[in-house]
């Protein structure tokens, strides 16, 4: 698990090198994949981080994965997945489906560029979980494909952290059901 300074609880990386939407989009200037905060700063600076978001990656093909996750997430309020990386397949987007059901007293956040995996086929998202699908233009046009969404612009944008010192203090829109967009300030 990651201990980010700006969220409350825990929260899961992959490394973005994996992405399967963002390895493309960060090839396109005006896209928020391209200058991914993911593949500078502490996730390369440090190599114990990248081996760790490996090791995370591969994990998920273990029997043990789902049981594993459900054993450090039980205890948090706050969950986010992908602080780096994003979903792989469809299996993965079940099994956190399955450590969302079985971690209730968790709110969980996944916010994804991976369209083509929403909505799962046959599934039913947990209750305690929003899934934001992302804008794949900067100030571009939000989607209308999906329920909860999110963006990232130039101007006005409706996240708080970077007013309060880059944390989300009190703020929980991200994780919040009836929030339908949120917004972040390009960085």
């Amino acid at each position: 698990m990651t201990r980010t300074s700006k969220m409350p609880g825990l929260s899961y990386s992959l490394p973005a090198w994996a992405c399967q939407t963002g390895s493309k989009l960060r090839l396109v200037p005006g896209t928020p994949c391209h200058g991914c905060y993911a593949l500078k700063g502490n996730y390369i600076r440090y190599p114990a981080i990248k081996k760790a978001q490996y090791y995370r990656l591969d994990s998920l093909a273990r029997d043990s994965w789902t049981t594993a996750m459900v054993a450090q997430i039980k205890r948090q309020k706050w969950f986010r997945w992908h602080d780096a990386g994003d979903l792989q397949s469809a299996d993965h987007l079940k099994k956190i489906f399955e450590v969302c059901r079985l971690t209730p007293a968790t709110n969980h956040w996944l916010p994804t560029q991976e369209r083509k995996y929403l909505p799962l086929p046959g599934s039913s998202i947990p209750d305690n979980l929003v899934i934001r699908l992302s804008s794949s233009k900067i100030d571009g046009p939000r989607s209308t494909a999906w329920a909860h969404t999110s963006s990232v612009v130039t101007t006005g944008a409706s996240c708080p952290a970077p007013s309060q010192g880059g944390k989300c203090r009190t703020c929980r829109a991200c994780w919040n059901k009836k929030i339908k967009h949120v917004s972040y300030g390009k960085h």
